[in-house]
């Protein structure tokens, strides 16, 4: 298995992310290695969740620069 699978599916089960979650953080040209410090953490309450973001991120059309990448 390639080790960029392997990143992410070591990620998604870190994060508890879904499978949707991860082919979206993945069209983000996310780093599964960094998603821990995207991620919201008991003392960061202002953060809002992993899935919550990236959600957030793939749909605002503000945010969707991978459209002028293509």
């Amino acid at each position: 298995m390639a080790v960029k699978i392997k990143k992410w599916i070591i990620a998604q089960k870190r994060h508890k992310l879904s499978d949707k979650h991860v082919q979206m953080a993945r069209e983000l040209i996310f780093n599964p290695d960094k998603l821990g410090e995207i991620d919201s953490h008991k003392q960061e309450a202002w953060k809002a969740p992993l899935p919550q973001f990236i959600e957030e991120i793939y749909f605002n059309p503000d945010y969707n620069f991978i459209e002028n990448i293509r």
